[in-house]
């Protein structure tokens, strides 16, 4: 699939706008669209009903418990301070001094050629999001310059990122057409500022959030003095997060703004292994089910040396796209361990602990006497921080990932046809009403028939132009059932429907029809 089609018609058919387009767009935001809102709407709830309101059954059968929350973009900066946003949430950046473009340095790729046994003579620069990619695109401006007689062949290259490069290197900007040369690496916080109040100073700053998960440890106390649970349980969330990214790019894929959907799941430090993998598991049959094709789909355990510091285990869950070489992470699943609780009890001096009371029932009677059993209170293994496994999807990403799954092409009766395949559940629109013709009564009971399905799924009524030609626009649209009020309609009350990807058609009773879309919508709903 070519990526410039599906941008295309997500802009022809209102999936996804520039922000702004009108006045140039702004790098980075995107708007959804009416279709496109329908779509990241019926992802956040596919997420809310199977991941909080309806999760799996544990490792051991056991049922989970799950709650949500809703934290505000803006909290007090010692948050950030706490979970180390605001000394360490950056990445390496680099200007260029001529064009005054900026990069990420670790997007930025030196190509060093040099002839056998001689020093580097002369560097090329092209921006990739990985080294395969890197490394097939400076090949083939390697190549481009042979054959224009610029450079010698023979050269043999060596692949350095900007961040990497040895220092004697020259820097070329990536910029196609500029000859200007690129700054040294330095440090960009990614986390947009802003202040708060009358007042516009170093008292008054601010931060939007760069991630919902802060939020979810802010208010674990608060979670779970309210509402009593027992470890093991989740708390979950759905909600925007801004990060300044340097260089955004690959559509929505990386943005400046964005939603994510995240649980923090907290449990006993003993069993955080066994919910690590329960939650890994989990989340790849999650994409699976909703239609991603598994040859896509690819779990990726991280090294060590790709760990966050605080982080016990990882595991990337990537989806290979059209606009890149190697899968791109939709979702983390992360060990977090301790860290984020220790943190914020730290820095703001709260108890952060976790009481085992049935664990102290059960053993108290071992102790002495009822002082020494009160005083057991206090001590491992019934007093503790809990550990937490956190499953972190991006909302925007998995939504462009179900874009590219359902684009396809193909020939209708010897006419090609483009149709978004999206899995039932996920569909902007459910079905279609549309009367054959624009008279004889049928609009009449078209719209009777729109009117009841419409307080039921997400229908859509349509009657200009040939039948024909809305069915395309139907099957552009990602509808899966179009539903036709003709001539025999009005003679047995059966209307004609129409499956989107194999086109068949069939006749039910119009009285039937939303039991016959709930038959076959049921599977995903």
């Amino acid at each position: 699939m070519e990526m410039e089609k599906l941008v295309a018609l997500c802009r022809r058919r209102g999936f996804i706008f520039q922000s702004s387009e009108i006045y140039g767009g702004i790098n980075g935001f995107w708007d959804y669209g009416p279709l496109g809102v329908e779509l990241k709407r019926n992802i956040k709830e596919a997420w809310w009903h199977d991941m909080v309101q309806n999760p799996p059954l544990g490792p051991d059968g056991q049922e989970i418990a799950m709650v949500g929350v809703d934290c505000a973009i803006i909290m007090n900066p010692k948050v950030w301070q706490a979970s180390g946003h605001v000394d360490t949430f950056a990445d390496p950046m680099v200007d260029c001094k001529k064009c005054r473009k900026r990069y990420r340095a670790d997007t930025v790729f030196f190509a060093g050629l040099a002839a056998p046994e001689q020093p580097v003579s002369i560097v090329l620069a092209v921006e990739a999001t990985e080294k395969t990619e890197a490394a097939r695109l400076l090949q083939a401006e390697q190549q481009r310059l042979v054959k224009k007689r610029k450079i010698s062949d023979g050269l043999t290259a060596t692949i350095h990122t900007a961040k990497e490069a040895p220092p004697e290197w020259a820097r070329p900007c990536p910029a196609p057409g500029c000859d200007g040369q690129l700054t040294e690496p330095r440090q960009f916080n990614l986390m947009f500022e802003t202040y708060v109040g009358a007042l516009k100073d170093a008292s008054s700053v601010a931060y939007l959030r760069p991630e919902t998960a802060q939020g979810i440890f802010a208010n674990f106390r608060n979670v779970l003095d309210s509402t009593r649970l027992k470890l093991p349980f989740g708390i979950a969330q759905v909600g925007k997060a801004f990060r300044n990214e340097i260089n955004p790019r690959n559509y929505t894929f990386r943005s400046r703004e964005f939603e994510q959907m995240e649980i923090e799941f907290f449990c006993h430090p003993a069993e955080s292994m066994k919910w690590y993998q329960y939650w890994r598991e989990v989340r790849i049959k999650w994409y699976t089910h909703l239609g991603v094709q598994s040859e896509r789909l690819r779990p990726r355990e991280q090294d060590k040396d790709e760990l966050a510091h605080y982080s016990i285990g990882t595991t990337d869950i990537e989806y290979l796209f059209p606009f890149a070489d190697e899968p791109q992470e939709l979702e983390g699943v992360a060990h977090r361990g301790a860290y984020d609780l220790t943190q914020h009890a730290k820095f703001s001096g709260k108890d952060h602990t976790y009481f085992d009371e049935d664990a102290w029932q059960r053993d108290k009677e071992q102790y002495p006497d009822p002082k020494a059993a009160q005083e057991a209170k206090t001590k491992e293994p019934y007093r503790f921080i809990p550990h937490v496994v956190e499953p972190s999807a991006g909302v925007d990403r998995f939504t462009l990932a179900v874009l590219c799954e359902a684009y396809a092409e193909d020939e209708i009766g010897g006419e090609p046809r483009t149709v978004m395949r999206f899995h039932p559940r996920l569909a902007p629109i459910k079905a279609a009403i549309l009367p054959l013709v624009n008279k004889e009564g049928m609009p009449e009971k078209a719209h009777a028939l729109y009117r009841e399905l419409k307080s039921q799924f997400n229908v859509f009524y349509d009657e200009k132009g040939a039948v024909g030609r809305r069915y395309r626009r139907q099957d552009e649209a990602g509808t899966p059932y179009c539903i036709t009020i003709d001539g025999q309609t009005l003679q047995d009350a059966t209307v004609t429907i129409r499956d989107r990807d194999t086109t068949q058609q069939w006749r039910v009773p119009m009285q039937g029809v939303a039991e016959e879309l709930r038959k076959r919508l049921r599977p995903g709903m």
